[in-house]
């Protein structure tokens, strides 16, 4: 049985009047391809559904070209709330400004979550994905991040892009203080952190890397 994978993607698209933003096409498109060459199933989900913003920045002619049936996607996802998590064998969150602004304050997105976590399956995040991470609380009543080791977009980074001032909060700072350990790679560098059934990449470089992490662990699992 081919492996079943659910996306969860953005529905934010902006972080103020003058700053468009949604998902970061490069962490989408690259694990999309990475799952088609594994023969999964794939999903794309959103917490409003239907066509998902695409951050403007990380568009141009030649990544419209390559990505052209990754973008088709975007444009129909199912809502979270109609999405069955047991049908699915792993949940990988793509980053994007957009994230920071969902994410950690939609409760449904939070359920979705906690549900792959409590099930003992993969949840991988690329970027500003682990923003997903940062509201969930399980039923022990503990952060799912805490004592975790786990990367994302680094707050160096986020200054580098000079929105450190527009997002709601900075996301390794928010990590670490719900107890996660935090691992930061070099600015700008592939870096994929696994902890368990946790896998996290740190920025946009680091897409394929987490995307296969999530394909050798699914690989690996029983019955693979």
């Amino acid at each position: 049985m081919a492996k079943r994978v659910l996306m969860l993607v953005t529905s934010h698209d902006k972080m103020d009047d003058a700053h468009p933003t949604g998902i970061w096409l490069s962490e989408f498109a690259e694990p999309y391809e990475e799952f088609q060459k594994a023969g999964y199933h794939i999903t794309v989900t959103s917490p409003k559904g239907g066509a998902a913003p695409i951050d403007p920045r990380s568009l141009n002619e030649e990544n419209e070209r390559r990505w052209a049936a990754a973008i088709e996607r975007l444009k129909d996802t199912v809502p979270v709330t109609a999405v069955n998590p047991d049908e699915y064998d792993a949940l990988f969150v793509p980053g994007g400004h957009g994230t920071m602004f969902d994410f950690p304050f939609d409760p449904n997105v939070q359920q979705l979550v906690r549900h792959f976590a409590e099930a003992n399956k993969v949840i991988a995040a690329v970027c500003h994905g682990p923003a997903a991470l940062v509201g969930v609380t399980l039923s022990n009543g503990q952060p799912l991040v805490a004592g975790k080791r786990v990367t994302a977009f680094t707050d160096e980074e986020e200054r580098d892009v000079q929105l450190d001032k527009l997002v709601p909060f900075l996301l390794e700072t928010r990590l670490r203080e719900l107890g996660a350990n935090f691992i930061a790679g070099e600015k700008w560098a592939d870096h994929v952190e696994q902890d368990g059934l946790l896998i996290t990449g740190q920025n946009p470089q680091s897409g394929i890397s987490t995307a296969k992490a999530v394909i050798r662990t699914l690989e690996s699992t029983t019955g693979a």
